[in-house]
């Protein structure tokens, strides 16, 4: 079955053990119907030859940015515009430093910083080399700019050691590779509303009652949900972070008052909304036209309002809309959370935990439960936030 028929990938293979896999990962791409074009860096071509793999993929092996024979050109400009996907498989660990830095010093990172497709990276080194704090830094970096990271497996490595580090093996990065391509249409049509970051409620011009909501989550959510098609609406509290998806709208909003006026005009031509912003709960009575001075008081005591709740405003008027809902609490997380999704018209809410550590505000990783109000419940392993959102748009499609 060809699976990847008419599919165009830039197969980048750098310098480990692991490119012997590469062979077998391009002749399965071929046998799924995709055109692909390899790249290799000079060191590649110490583990794998150019002719094996241009006899596989039915085309000469780019390596450098000039033909040795001819003297032409090799347009980095063009494969990052040919691609509709671009897998770097093994990637080692100074290929993945050179791509979170924009070290452009040869032709597979020049392609990829011309890459307009996705990019999708399996890494492979050793152990120490893989839980190194630079390689996780790197690693981060890249799936913050929107790279699929593919992880690598444990086993025995190279070195004779035992241990997380060894490339996907290729049936599963084809795996991977099949489920893009099949997600990439699998909202087409539905409108999306996503709510993300903080609220910030103003005490005066210069300061406010908030909390640490980086926003990550959310962001992540929207981008997921425009990738598999969907028209997104993303209404952002205030945060450090940019959408990259050409279908997602930004609405930037401040305080709990502006994100529900907001969410509600969105969420009456939505059919789903993914209310993951951290909303707060209070905000001063009154807010002062000038910077209150401390010189001029011996304290100062606000009295708190409280803000209007958005999840409970769109649940009662959803309809046959779909409501999915965000936890994070401290005790009793399931109990609140059940009770939430029961209180607030939800039709899915997403546990997680400050008690983690690898969840919470302002991280990168995320481990969370998922709730469905007829009492199914799934609990996820810690993951990166972009899978974390993975599973929520999984779950929402069954929903639909």
């Amino acid at each position: 079955m060809q699976t990847l028929k008419g599919k165009h990938i830039v197969l980048g293979i750098s310098g480990g053990i692991a490119a012997y896999k590469s062979a077998y990962l391009l002749r399965l791409f071929i046998k799924a119907g995709a055109e692909v074009q390899v790249v290799i860096t000079p060191n590649g071509k110490e583990f794998i030859t150019p002719a094996t793999l241009a006899a596989l993929s039915g085309k000469p092996v780019v390596s450098e940015f000039f033909a040795a024979n001819t003297g032409e050109w090799h347009s980095h400009v063009d494969l990052g515009l040919w691609s509709d996907l671009m897998v770097v498989a093994p990637a080692t660990a100074s290929t993945i430093g050179k791509m979170a830095n924009g070290i452009a010093d040869n032709m597979l990172i020049t392609t990829y910083l011309s890459a307009k497709s996705p990019v999708m990276v399996a890494p492979a080194m050793d152990l120490d080399m893989w839980a190194h704090p630079s390689t996780q830094r790197n690693v981060a970096a890249l799936e913050r700019d929107g790279v699929d990271i593919i992880q690598p497996a444990s086993g025995e490595l190279a070195s004779h050691l035992t241990g997380k580090g060894r490339m996907a093996e290729p049936e599963e990065i084809l795996r991977r590779v099949e489920l893009h391509f099949s997600r990439r249409e699998s909202l087409k049509g539905k409108r999306i509303l996503v709510t993300a970051g903080p609220t910030y409620e103003d005490i005066d011009p210069v300061r406010f009652i908030g909390n640490y909501s980086s926003g990550k989550m959310g962001f992540a959510i929207a981008e997921e949900a425009a990738a598999r098609g969907a028209d997104v609406t993303l209404v952002t509290g205030p945060v450090a972070l940019n959408t990259d998806h050409p279908s997602i709208r930004r609405i930037d909003v401040r305080s709990a008052r502006e994100m529900l006026k907001a969410s509600e005009a969105a969420f009456a031509d939505s059919d789903a909304a993914v209310l993951s912003a951290a909303v707060a709960d209070y905000a001063p009575e009154v807010k002062h036209e000038k910077k209150l001075k401390r010189e001029n008081t011996d304290g100062l005591t606000l009295k708190l309002v409280k803000n209007p709740d958005i999840a409970a405003t769109l649940g009662a008027s959803k309809g046959d809309r779909i409501l999915v809902g965000f936890a994070l609490e401290t005790d009793h997380e399931h109990e609140n959370a059940l009770d939430k999704m029961r209180r607030k018209g939800l039709d899915m809410i997403v546990l997680n935990s400050l008690r983690n550590p690898l969840a919470g505000f302002n991280k990168d990783t995320n481990q969370v439960t998922v709730m469905l109000k007829d009492g199914a419940e799934t609990e996820y392993a810690a993951k990166s936030k972009r899978d974390v959102a993975r599973d929520i748009l999984d779950q929402l499609e069954n929903l639909f």
